[in-house]
């Protein structure tokens, strides 16, 4: 049995760090103020997703279906594969058509002490004829653990509650409240849509690293089982800081989707929400597995494709 606890944090306060999420690194650093180091070195972490508190509507490929008042602000129960990405998509294609999505799909900035900070809330204003002058979004975190002892997990509510993360922690900021959490078996999910398909491509949901300057770590290749070539990739330099010191890391850069040439999409899948590669213990090297449908031969021969398709 492969356990992962699934973790909702709250932001009470704006947070002062990383534009796109919350690092794995920064979220096992808050942990370890609150554990002994012999269940801190057993335990990894995913980087944590902003995520806005609002309404949504649950996927076609999800195990549920409809509408949620507040999809965002909590943990929904986890039955398949696709279910556990829900919330863990930058661009929150859950977010229903009637919400401002471009607007929450760009967190808001705004400057503290001189330094730029995601806002703990969204606050728009509304029509003057509305019967509220504005609307408030609350943004949460999202993110999980997992450990190589089945004693591990799941933490207690008391060690989640509270942790802090980013810059400028000694006057408040990135300070969060415990919101949700559960505890997933990876073995009991449902694969049947990865079972069902012929033909997968790779969402890399986190940086993948090729190169650090931590110590003790080794260069390495994109795996084998991509299909691109690295000079087809975009590549972002990333940081960590451990001990004071910044080490610099070169990775391939989240978001992108390359194919697979491998024959194990299931065990793969579950490789790559425990993630894969260096750094993986801090966040790094997420992978989504996606079955894609074969198009007929007339479009694969010609380069164009069916209607509605894209």
């Amino acid at each position: 049995m492969t356990r992962i606890q699934q973790v909702h944090w709250e932001l009470e306060m704006d947070y002062i760090g990383h534009p796109y999420y919350v690092s794995g690194n920064a979220i096992m650093h808050a942990l370890g103020q609150q554990l002994s180091y012999d269940v801190y070195r057993s335990l990894s972490a995913s980087h944590g997703v902003f995520v806005p508190g609002q309404f949504g509507t649950f996927p076609e490929e999800h195990s549920q279906s409809g509408s949620h008042p507040s999809l965002g602000s909590g943990l929904p129960d986890v039955e398949s594969y696709n279910d556990f990405f829900l919330l863990r998509q930058p661009t929150h294609s859950w977010l229903l058509d009637s919400r401002p999505r471009d607007a929450l799909n760009a967190h808001d900035v705004r400057v503290q002490s001189g330094h730029p900070a995601l806002t703990h809330e969204t606050i728009m204003g509304k029509p003057d004829d509305a019967w509220q002058q504005q609307q408030t979004t609350k943004w949460y975190i999202n993110a999980y653990l997992h450990a190589d002892r089945d004693d591990i997990l799941p933490l207690e509510d008391r060690t989640l509650d509270g942790l802090q993360f980013g810059g400028k922690r000694n006057y408040g900021y990135g300070i969060t409240r415990l919101k949700d959490t559960q505890v997933v078996d990876l073995e009991a999910l449902d694969y049947s849509r990865l079972e069902d398909g012929e033909a997968f491509i790779l969402e890399l949901v986190t940086p993948f690293v090729l190169e650090s300057e931590y110590p003790n770590t080794h260069d390495q290749d994109i795996p084998w089982w991509w299909k691109e070539d690295r000079p087809d990739l975009r590549e972002r330099e990333e940081k960590i800081l451990e001990q004071r010191e910044v080490y610099r890391l070169q990775t391939v850069d989240y978001g992108q989707v390359v194919a697979y040439e491998g024959d194990r999409p299931v065990e793969t899948a579950k490789s790559g929400l425990l993630r894969v590669g260096s750094h993986s213990k801090y966040g790094f090297g997420e992978l989504r597995v996606k079955p894609v449908e074969s198009q007929p031969d007339q479009y694969q021969n010609s380069g164009k494709q069916p209607k509605g398709s894209g």
